[in-house]
């Protein structure tokens, strides 16, 4: 993983101080994370977005070290969503192209839904848009980690031999992604900080049987989705039957990866990803 030179920053929004990492100037790119991760996600695409004429941010989210762990405890999707509109102003913008993956996709998912006014663009990696999810087994089989995560004993088997189980997520949800230690480190570092661990799975906590209302609305402005064609739990056509859910104009972008697509393939994934940010140059 290619390390971000930006320092830390910090911005209270929401009720909470985030951290996050900033570069470039111009039109504001918020990019979020998912799980197992962090900022550093976005370590390789900070610096393109940034040259090609555009203000990347990339929070760490809610509870994620060095973000503050919430007094609230809360972890829903639409919280999450509202965390995003919340950092869009307290950025000192009134509108942002919004990038999430994994959670980070739920979270813009339901950001947009609930005020589609602040985002101009949308943009997901490696989430279709979860109303067009069905609990087929496949796809019950691939999220099994959603139980898991909802015991009891989640914190324990998830810090045993050195968050192992991390790693263990990472092959499974990119079965073709031959990674170092240096790719899951951030997160492990993270995790060992107190609370965070307990906020990560607070979000996997916080899931309902019923998705948000967010979560179940036509979203209503340009969006782009990315998926990857050696995904180990998604098919391409779990990607394309997300489009009827989505604005115009819209773009399936399927590429070669994983679960973890934009940091298998980051040449690709950023050049991609600044030919679909190139019409929103002008604020």
């Amino acid at each position: 993983m290619t390390a971000v030179t930006s320092d830390v920053k910090f911005v209270e929004a929401n009720g909470v101080r985030f951290a996050y990492l900033e570069q470039g100037q111009g039109p504001l790119v918020l990019l979020i994370h998912g799980f197992p991760d962090t900022a550093h996600s976005w370590d390789a695409t900070l610096p393109v977005v940034a040259k090609a004429g555009f203000r990347a941010v990339a929070p760490f989210t809610r509870g994620y070290h060095p973000t503050a762990v919430p007094a609230d405890r809360k972890y829903d999707s639409e919280t999450l969503g509202r965390d995003v509109l919340a950092l869009i102003s307290a950025l000192g913008e009134k509108q942002a192209i919004v990038v999430g993956h994994d959670w980070g996709a739920s979270a813009a998912y339901a950001a947009t839904s609930l005020d589609p006014a602040k985002v101009r663009l949308l943009i997901t990696v490696a989430i279709p848009h979860p109303a067009s999810m069905f609990p087929v087994p496949r796809l019950i089989w691939g999220v099994r980690h959603f139980f898991r995560f909802q015991s009891r004993r989640a914190e324990e088997f998830t810090r045993a031999n050195d968050f192992a189980h991390v790693d263990e997520l990472v092959r499974r949800w990119s079965p073709a992604w031959n990674f170092g230690p240096e790719e899951t480190a951030p997160v492990k570092e993270a995790f060992r900080q107190p609370g965070c661990l307990e906020a990560a799975l607070g979000y996997y906590r916080a899931l309902s049987f019923v998705p948000p209302a967010a979560l179940r609305k036509k979203i209503t402005v340009p969006s782009v989705v990315f998926g990857g064609s050696e995904d180990g739990i998604l098919l391409r056509k779990d990607f394309e039957g997300g489009k009827s859910w989505m604005g115009e104009p819209y773009e399936l972008v399927y590429m070669p990866g994983g679960h973890f697509l934009h940091r298998e393939h980051p040449e690709r994934f950023n050049q991609e990803l600044v030919r679909v940010l190139s019409p929103y140059q002008k604020v």
